[in-house]
């Protein structure tokens, strides 16, 4: 497979591949389509999504995928696991380096991502199989190109927004954390000595499909589910996955779907945009709201119950709206910091569900907190300014990330500023 990042998606083998291989679809309920036809959006030019030819009622099966397609990180560990074991066997350290590996992750505090590691050997192993491999046509169906924070330059990084920064860093750290532990892997488990040293191409590309193509599937098990993985992500879903005694992937229609219309499932929380933005590399516009991008909080178990969360304290994108749990957390944390018998009555009101009380204390309050606010929204669009002109004397050819930075940048300044609009008359 050719995963040069100018190298196209051969998506059509991939199709009939899946065909003689069992998959099962709805006739004229599901078609592979190119997302960007025109090619007016330059950061979806070989992204491929699912669409529907026919209208589709609520619970119509529209795609079946067998058990012997799909990629767990279960059987791909039994099969390293032997894989390795028979390598070993005829050498003096008669442990397992797949199991070297998966140690040195559980060293590093990062037990939690070897599920993918076994999908991420797996990958590697089926692309040094080269055609040899059954899922050839499966690979060679991947994008090469990837705009998550994996893939940023360090001049990116240098335009990202605090949150974004955060977890685009954490994905960072993953990335480090599995080329480090590759390097303990025999290399013969690859048939060649290059291959996990190729940090910036095949270890990253192989990194990226991972961890934008996965699945969670029962408890701590991952899957990618070739075909199922061609869903693109929306705000209003249209079908889901479940998995039946066998192992098999079924996706059913979630409400009435119209012929024409697209066919997403859900990547996550809709109103977390920048958790997709540097995990998979795209920028969710269909997003209604976002993190209020308060960081300066220190979290305690009241503020937790307070609402002190991603995916609860929000600004609204289109209204400017602010979501109750802002007020409420910039109150008790901020406002109310040295007044503990206010802060005390406050958390009671809200664990007792005593609106009226609660209510009083805003009102109460209701301009400091106000204050606060403006503050916060202030500092960051002026924050937003600063980080988009560092981009302005970086060459686009060397750092092809930064134009769609910059378009988050703007998308979120949209949002604070219809924020803005709603708090300066206050």
């Amino acid at each position: 497979v050719d995963i040069n990042e100018r190298s196209p998606r051969n998506v059509g083998p991939f199709d009939d591949w899946t065909t003689s291989c069992g998959v099962q679809r709805c006739e004229g309920g599901f078609r592979l389509v190119p997302t960007n036809p025109t090619g007016e959006d330059q950061y979806n030019q070989d992204d491929i999504s699912v669409m529907t030819d026919i209208d589709l009622p609520a619970g119509q099966p529209v795609l079946s995928i067998p058990a012997n397609m799909i990629l767990s990180s279960t059987t791909s560990r039994i099969e390293l696991e032997e894989l390795g074991d028979s390598l070993d066997v005829n050498t003096d350290d008669a442990e397992c380096s797949i199991r070297k590996a998966v140690d040195l992750l559980q060293r590093l505090g990062a037990g939690d991502t070897v599920p993918k590691f076994y999908l991420f050997l797996k990958v590697l192993l089926e692309y040094s199989r080269g055609v040899e491999s059954p899922y050839y046509p499966w690979l060679d169906s991947l994008p090469r190109l990837y705009y998550n924070s994996v893939s940023m330059t360090d001049s990116c990084y240098e335009c990202l927004p605090p949150l974004v920064f955060q977890l685009s860093r954490r994905e960072r750290v993953k990335f480090d954390n599995f080329y480090d532990a590759i390097q303990l892997i025999d290399s013969r488990i690859f048939n060649s000595n290059e291959l996990k040293t190729d940090k910036d191409h095949v270890i990253k590309w192989a990194f990226n499909v991972v961890h934008t193509r996965c699945f969670s599937g029962n408890r701590n098990e991952q899957k990618i589910v070739p075909m199922a993985d061609m869903f693109n992500h929306g705000t209003e879903t249209d079908v889901e996955l479940s998995y039946d005694e066998e192992g098999n992937c079924n996706v059913f229609t979630t409400h009435d779907v119209p012929a024409g219309s697209p066919l997403r499932i859900s990547y996550g929380c809709p109103t977390n945009p920048s958790e997709f933005f540097a995990t998979y590399g795209f920028l969710d516009e269909t997003s209604p709201a976002t993190f209020c991008k308060i960081m300066n909080i220190q979290p305690t178990p009241e503020l937790k119950t307070i609402g002190l969360d991603f995916s609860r304290m929000l600004f609204y994108k289109d209204t400017g709206d602010i979501s109750g749990e802002v007020w409420d957390v910039i109150l008790y944390s901020k406002v109310l910091m040295n007044d503990l018998e206010t802060k005390r009555a406050f958390y009671e009101a809200h664990v007792n569900g005593d609106t009226e009380t609660k209510n009083a204390i805003h009102q109460q309050y209701v301009g400091q907190t106000s204050r606060e606010l403006k503050s916060h929204v202030d500092t960051f669009l002026e924050q937003l300014d600063m980080l988009s002109a560092r981009a302005e004397d970086k060459e686009l050819s060397e750092h092809p990330r930064l134009p769609l930075i910059l378009r988050h940048n703007d998308f979120v300044k949209s949002t604070f500023q219809n924020v803005k609009s709603r708090l300066d008359p206050m």
